[in-house]
């Protein structure tokens, strides 16, 4: 059959003209994916942008923009070919020294770094562990430490030593073999909620440290926000002075942190400042009772307002105050709310192992409710080896601790935390007001805010505070130094209490030398404020000044390092 030359024409247009409709088709579609994922790209970081503008404002923004390009100046700088290999020079012999304090080392030095073919006799065991107890170390009995050991009275420890030697084998994670164990731990957390004026349905666990008790804290909010809000962002805010523990759970836990100041005199977070950084991705509120730099209470109450008011959780780092702030009142120190009587308290970190006198090793987290607690489970109903849950991160868990931690509790008692609450506060108060007048100490070292609990922080204006805590260091007291703003602070403690006195007349004696070493510089024509000198002043005056932290990491992960070097 004949077909026309026009409907060839026609149709030979039609097969040509496909693929360029197909190939337009797929151009347009890659254009509009393009444009679709550009417009979500600029719409999240617009958003970013606001929450930031919004929450920090704009000169905390431009400080915060220059803060990053001045870490980042700084971080190029280190790494250039001649100061990079100087300063690894520096950092090795650094680490080299804190090694040689730190390690046994010379004539008569037993090392065991593999087992003894045959073992030991139990004299030779018992011998070994004399030796070792009887190494030189800062003398913590004798009440030089500050903090550290909370009590370490022969009567406390031998209850605890036999409630260790009973339940020595004893492990948590089989309730039924160890019932007894299970019946303590329930105990322990019913007495603490009791203490912290838990509401009807409240729950807890114990956990092996404040550490863990705030990582659970933080992990329990971030997974009930991601199951109630379907939050994938999480993020939580905290004051500056907040306990490192909650930067470690924003590493962990892939958390953002945002850091609120807590300026002078009061050292208290500032809550308008906390107010405007909460958005859409706020899992959690954060306030200490007391913080452990300066020993002050964050304003709970209003915390607890905005919580409410904004419908999130607040979590009280208590793991200071411990079984001070409970007392406080009864004890006849000033307090301030900060437990669940607040309503927007939804839970609380609390350290047995502190002023509750527990063995090393024990701490409690309460929350408002038994739901919140649930969020910190781990459960896999389809292991091989059978339904596993545990309460925690830890699986086994050390009964004997448990144990140890019940019998504190119930050998102090009430009126015994109300009588070691009033030696302490006491205590801590007859520090801080030598600190303010008396004459030898008022005019170079200044109180840092008003202290409530058993924590004394001061800094000094005229002195380097940082030469002020090693001389201290040199007359074998171990006290802590502190930085942004730099300082030092006394964290008193059963054994301290003895020694107080004798603690001020060092910190007198101290104070006086410095300032002849100023006279000295003065009348030398060299000027106040020399250059500092010892351990402390090295890694937080001069290290800690740089605003590029790889140095002090370094330092940090060579003594973490020097931990573990047989």
């Amino acid at each position: 059959m004949a077909s026309s030359r026009a409907a060839v024409t026609l149709r030979n247009g039609l097969s040509i003209s496909k693929p360029k409709s197909t190939s337009n088709a797929l151009a347009i579609g890659t254009d509009l994916l393009r444009n679709i994922l550009f417009f979500l790209f600029l719409l999240r970081w617009t958003r970013k942008s606001v929450l930031q503008l919004r929450g920090r404002g704009p000169f905390g923004t431009l400080f915060d923009a220059y803060a990053f390009l001045r870490r980042l100046s700084y971080s190029v700088f280190l790494r250039l070919p001649g100061i990079r290999s100087q300063v690894q020079t520096q950092v090795s012999q650094a680490i080299k020294n804190l090694e040689s304090k730190l390690v046994p080392q010379g004539p008569g030095t037993s090392r065991y770094l593999t087992l003894p073919k045959e073992g030991w006799t139990d004299q030779q065991v018992r011998a070994e562990l004399e030796m070792l107890g009887d190494m030189k170390h800062t003398r913590w009995e004798d009440g030089r430490v500050s903090g550290a050991v909370y009590h370490g009275e022969d009567a406390l420890i031998k209850v605890q030593s036999e409630a260790f030697q009973r339940f020595m084998v004893a492990n948590p994670i089989h309730p039924d073999v160890f019932p007894g164990v299970r019946k303590m731990e329930a105990e322990i957390v019913a007495m603490v909620l009791a203490l912290f004026n838990a509401p009807s349905g409240a729950a807890g666990v114990t956990s092996s440290g404040g550490t863990e008790s705030i990582l659970m804290a933080c992990l329990s909010a971030r997974q009930k926000a991601y199951a109630e809000r379907g939050v994938t962002e999480p993020e939580m805010i905290i004051p500056e002075t907040a306990h490192a523990a909650f930067h470690k759970a924003a590493s962990y836990f892939n958390i953002k942190l945002h850091q609120v100041a807590c300026p002078s005199p009061s050292y208290s977070v500032s809550v308008k400042a906390v107010s405007r950084l909460i958005n859409s991705n706020t899992i959690l509120l954060v306030g200490s009772a007391p913080n452990f730099p300066h020993g002050i209470i964050d304003d709970i109450s209003a915390l607890s307002r905005l919580a409410l008011r904004r419908r999130l959780p607040l979590h009280v780092d208590c793991c200071l105050g411990s079984f001070l702030m409970p007392f406080l009142a009864r004890a006849g120190f000033p307090t301030q709310p900060f437990d669940f009587s607040l309503k927007g308290v939804t839970s609380i970190s609390c350290d047995t192992h502190k002023y509750g006198f527990a063995p090393k090793g024990n701490s409690t987290l309460l929350y408002r409710t038994a739901a919140l607690r649930t969020y910190q489970y781990f459960i896999s109903p389809e292991w091989s080896g059978g339904v596993y849950g545990s309460i925690g991160i830890a699986g086994s868990r050390p009964g004997a601790l448990i144990a140890g931690c019940w019998a504190s509790l119930m050998s102090v008692g009430e009126n015994g935390y109300i009588n070691s609450c009033h030696s302490i506060v006491g205590t801590a108060k007859k520090l801080e007001t030598a600190i303010r007048e008396n004459p030898a100490l008022k005019d170079d070292l200044k109180v840092m805010g008003k202290p409530l609990v058993s924590v004394v922080a001061f800094t000094s204006t005229t002195l380097n505070i940082y030469d002020i805590a090693d001389s201290m260091s040199a007359k074998g007291w171990h006290l802590n130094a502190l930085q942004n703003p730099p300082g030092m602070h006394v964290a008193v403690t059963m054994p301290i209490v003895k020694v107080v006195d004798k603690l001020l007349e060092d910190l007198a004696a101290v104070v006086e030398d410095e300032k002849e070493r100023e006279r000295v510089r003065i009348v030398e024509g060299k000027g106040k404020k020399g250059q500092a000198r010892g351990d402390s002043a090295a890694l937080y005056g001069v290290a800690g000044s740089l605003p590029d932290k790889s140095v002090v990491v370094q330092l940090a992960g060579g003594f973490l390092d020097t931990l573990t070097k047989a």
